[in-house]
């Protein structure tokens, strides 16, 4: 062989392979808040045992009825807002996802995961509703990682005592996931991680267990773990996009979000805080306009730090979604609530969030089947893992 040929033949042999970028169709000058992507919620979430919903359906529906006596008009009215059905505990829980990884492989680009603080270790390990189940004779209980949620950190698991089975019950073990997924994957579409700071303390059972509020330093502790675990490198913080402006508010109406090119194999954050003002005052504490923060925070329009909205009704709030995203927001709204949609087959709100063009469009049916038997399911129209965002994006030609 001419020695030209070896020369080139050992070039090839040595070089970096191609990195193959999924949604080639889409134009790499597109900014992050020009997309669309399809996300799950409660992404690590695994069915509960339904002996446990049977136990606690009726408690939990007396502390509902309730809520109007309890709740501020405003508070009371978002409430309905963002819980628009009249359904059951079992029903509000009657979904499946497969695995963050197998969610990822087939196309899902936003996961949504809950953190719960447990500085101490073993404060979810032995759930109440599980005591009082085995005290009535039951021996087969539905499985879960006791192991997992022994050591000090942040867990994974929707309602304490209740509704707690997860796929990774520690976070470092869902970042551990993503992060592996996201290596061997160099190339992807940006990935939208919602990350749900729990306060959910719900006494409702005989000796509960007791959530740990959110401090200024515990969610100091949460974001050391998610950069920690997913690798600074791999972020796009608020202090990426505020860049030179004053605030955060200012830059993303300027358009200041990175474009596709820049935002390929990066991760961002989007921080929803379950304690109300007090957990939104927790994360700015120190932070303001989230300087050296991790996530963008949940907030409310023209606030000095707002980036990112929350709207889940989009058939309440489409309009609104629309004129958000044209000032640059993200906002995040779903495409069926606690699965009323899939036990209806009925696509309305699918299809309302979908145009609204919110960027992160949430479901919990992105797989076909279901518990009724429906053909509901959400897909991106088109197919593929993202899209040009419909109310921002490029027309089609």
């Amino acid at each position: 062989m001419p020695r030209a040929c070896l020369i080139t033949l050992a070039a090839l042999m040595t070089a970096p392979a191609v990195v193959a970028q999924e949604a080639p169709n889409l134009s790499p000058d597109l900014k992050l808040n020009q997309l669309q992507v399809l996300g799950t919620h409660n992404s690590y979430a695994l069915p509960a045992d339904p002996r446990l919903l049977a136990l606690a359906e009726p408690l939990v529906g007396r502390v509902t009825s309730q809520l109007s006596t309890k709740l501020p008009p405003s508070e009371m009215a978002l409430f309905k807002e963002e819980h628009p059905n009249d359904v059951t505990l079992s029903e509000g829980l009657s979904y499946r996802h497969p695995d963050l990884t197998a969610q990822l492989n087939a196309g899902v680009r936003s996961l949504e995961i809950d953190v719960n603080p447990d500085p101490k270790g073993g404060n979810f390990a032995d759930p109440a509703g599980y005591r009082l189940l085995r005290a009535q004779g039951v021996t087969d209980l539905a499985p879960f990682d006791a192991e997992g949620l022994k050591a000090s950190g942040y867990k994974v698991l929707h309602i304490a005592d209740i509704d707690f089975r997860s796929r990774c019950p520690a976070l470092t073990s869902c970042l551990r996931e993503i992060r592996a997924w996201s290596e061997a994957h160099p190339g992807h579409v940006p990935l939208f991680l919602v990350v749900e700071a729990k306060v959910q303390d719900l006494p409702l059972l005989p000796a509960p267990t007791h959530t740990v509020p959110f401090t200024p330093a515990l969610f100091d502790d949460l974001d050391q773990e998610l950069v920690e675990g997913l690798g600074r490198e791999r972020l796009i913080t608020p202090d990426d996009v505020r860049g030179a402006y004053p605030a955060l508010n200012a830059a993303i109406r300027a358009g200041a979000w990175p474009t596709l090119k820049a935002a390929r194999g990066k991760i961002i954050l989007l921080m929803i805080t379950a304690t109300g003002e007090a957990g939104t005052r927790g994360y700015l504490e120190g932070h303001p306009s989230l300087k050296g923060r991790a996530a963008f925070l949940r907030a409310e329009p023209g606030q000095d730090h707002a980036a990112f909205l929350m709207f889940d009704n989009a058939l309440a709030r489409q309009d609104q979604i629309r004129d958000y995203v044209r000032q640059g927001y993200i906002v995040r709204t779903r495409t069926d609530i606690e699965t009323y949609e899939a036990k209806t087959n009925d696509m309305t709100r699918a299809n309302a969030a979908l145009a609204s063009g919110a960027q992160v469009v949430t479901t919990d049916f992105e797989q076909p089947g279901n518990a009724y038997g429906t053909p509901y399911v959400v897909r991106l129209p088109g197919g593929g893992v993202a899209r040009a965002n419909p109310v921002t994006g490029p027309r089609p030609r």
